[in-house]
């Protein structure tokens, strides 16, 4: 199956790509270094990632970005930043993909932990990763027998957390993320959020 891979030169993106290789052929796209560019916030931008990709199997996505910062220094501007990117990008990435992901893909979002477990300086991205767990749901059931819709929620990610100079104990490997991800694109659930588990 061709696999669209959404933030495909990450570090999770990277791992994702492993762990699908051996049965798919992966297409990368980002906004630079990979197969094909996007910019996530840009509508007219994904129509054309789609168009050049063309036909899919199915689309991965774990780009998209939100700002962390206290609610009281959050702008206008942040929410607005964070709602077009992390949220309306993957929104359009499933609205986009009729026509462009053969009947019966599937469409894998990312959401985050901050959706279920709050923390301080969280309120944009919780906001988002909620939003993009609602709306996978709706169009899960409305795409039903056409388009397959779930979302991971990767929890944190170990290798996030050391570089952030945390515990990365204290996550999950990016390596079993991305075996998480690998079951959205092969298993047949649709409106799913999946979460990530220590091996």
């Amino acid at each position: 199956m061709r696999v669209l891979l959404v933030g495909g030169t990450g570090m999770l993106g990277t791992e994702i790509k492993r762990i699908l290789e051996p049965a798919h052929e992966v297409i990368t796209a980002s906004r630079k270094d990979s197969d094909v560019a996007v910019d996530l916030s840009d509508k007219a931008s994904i129509v054309a990632m789609y168009e050049k990709v063309g036909k899919v199997g199915a689309v991965v996505c774990v780009g998209g970005a939100a700002k962390f910062a206290p609610l009281d220094a959050l702008a206008d501007d942040d929410y607005a930043f964070s709602l077009a990117n992390k949220l309306m990008g993957q929104v359009n990435l499933v609205r986009c993909a009729i026509g462009h992901v053969d009947e019966g893909g599937s469409v894998t979002l990312t959401s985050g932990t901050l959706a279920q477990e709050p923390m301080v300086g969280g309120a944009a991205v919780s906001l988002v990763n909620a939003g993009v767990e609602g709306f996978a749901r709706v169009a899960a059931l409305e795409l039903q027998g056409k388009l397959r819709v779930n979302v991971v929620s990767p929890g944190w990610v170990s290798e996030t957390l050391t570089s952030m100079g945390k515990d990365g104990s204290q996550g999950i490997a990016a390596a079993d993320v991305a075996k998480v991800y690998k079951r959205a694109v092969d298993e047949t659930m649709t409106g799913q959020t999946l979460g990530a588990a220590k091996t």
